[in-house]
């Protein structure tokens, strides 16, 4: 899929607000300047937030509580060591949707039944979107 803009990317992530369910994480990878915190708040503006949405590039968690259903978007940049994810309480957004940006940095294995998206820069100032659907996406990718 061809994003050719950030408006494109906020639609993207407006249509997966419309998808995702409460439990459900979507990794969100692809080098720095791609467009995943657009991406993220395309759906985090979707469900209702109106206000700023800043990268958590430095509180790592930025919980969005008043939402329905929640979501944390998570950036996992600053994480040097994967033993570090627990610390952060993720566990607790079971109810919630959960954004991760930079998932490489937890290690292989965590969140087995996440939609991945990827994120690369084309050509002409477009990026190209990639996914990886796990079995419970199914029907739900691409989002309409």
């Amino acid at each position: 899929m061809i994003l050719q803009d950030e408006a494109a990317a906020a639609r993207l992530g407006a249509a997966l607000a419309q998808a995702a369910k409460p439990g459900d994480v979507i990794t969100l990878s692809g080098p720095l300047g791609v467009g995943k915190t657009a991406l993220a708040r395309g759906v985090i503006a979707a469900l209702g937030h109106d206000g700023e949405v800043p990268s958590p590039s430095f509180s790592i968690v930025q919980p969005y509580e008043d939402l329905d259903p929640p979501v944390w978007h998570v950036d996992l940049y600053r994480i040097e060591n994967p033993s570090e994810i627990e610390e952060l309480g993720l566990d607790s957004a079971a109810d919630a949707i959960l954004l991760v940006e930079w998932p490489e940095r937890a290690g292989a294995g965590i969140w087995p039944d996440a939609l991945r998206l990827s994120l690369e820069f084309g050509q002409n100032g477009d990026r190209n979107l990639t996914a990886q659907v796990p079995p419970a996406w199914v029907g739900r990718w691409p989002p309409r």
